[in-house]
């Protein structure tokens, strides 16, 4: 199918801890300073799953307790579902193996990956796969190392620590705080020129979309399911 037809997307998942960041400031001149507030609860954690548009600077999210197999699927029918008139997905993403995960496989279209992919010994090497017509459309495309600096999609969690998270108050109020990030990933639903400028995306095609149509051919591939 052609690349030109694809929504391309970067995705990562990002950890909200209950207590704040530490990081730089300003405050008033004077020796009193405020402290950075921990709170008398545990560091509770919340995980949050998005992709960015690398077109519009739409910012699409899921957020969940725990990152499972069933979480990424249903955040990926999500995605397509938002796109409906699109033949497929391409998919930027890390190496973090559970993208991998034999359970994630099974639920998308058979994909072609030019390396060995980073998966525990004890997983089972195959799960049974959905059937044809619930197999989701996307095509993944896993950078060759973990390297953060290679995803746009990292620098939406900077802004977010920066803005957000970063000496923030809502120690004790958890509801509060996962309120706030739900606020600051809305302001993006819509998609933002000014968010493609910050991540470094004011022209894609300088970034992705050489690389992308010089996909890897079958011969020093191999299908995964």
């Amino acid at each position: 199918m052609p690349l030109e037809e694809e929504p391309l997307l970067c995705e990562d998942e990002y950890t909200l801890y209950r207590r704040s960041r530490l990081g730089s400031a300003w405050e008033e001149r004077g020796t009193r300073q405020p402290l950075t507030e921990t709170g008398y609860r545990a560091n509770n954690t919340y995980r949050y799953l998005a992709a960015l548009d690398l077109r519009t600077g739409q910012v699409h999210y899921r957020a969940c307790a725990r990152t499972t197999c069933a979480e990424i699927l249903r955040f990926y029918a999500e995605l397509v579902a938002h796109y409906p008139g699109a033949p497929g997905l391409a998919l930027v993403q890390d190496n973090w193996p559970v993208h991998f995960h034999p359970e994630v496989l099974a639920g998308l279209a058979p994909q072609r990956i030019p390396w060995p992919l980073p998966r525990p010994a004890s997983w089972r090497s195959l799960a049974e796969p959905a059937p044809q017509g619930q197999r989701l459309p996307i095509r993944l495309f896993p950078l060759p190392t973990y390297a953060s600096w290679a995803n746009p999609v990292e620098k939406l969690w900077r802004q977010l620590s920066q803005e957000v998270l970063t000496l923030h108050r809502y120690a004790d109020d958890w509801m509060g705080l996962r309120e706030a990030v739900a606020r600051f990933l809305d302001r993006y639903r819509e998609g933002s020129q000014e968010l493609l400028r910050y991540v470094g995306l004011q022209d894609l095609d300088r970034l992705y979309r050489g690389a992308l149509a010089a996909c890897p051919q079958p011969d020093i591939t191999r299908s995964i399911q």
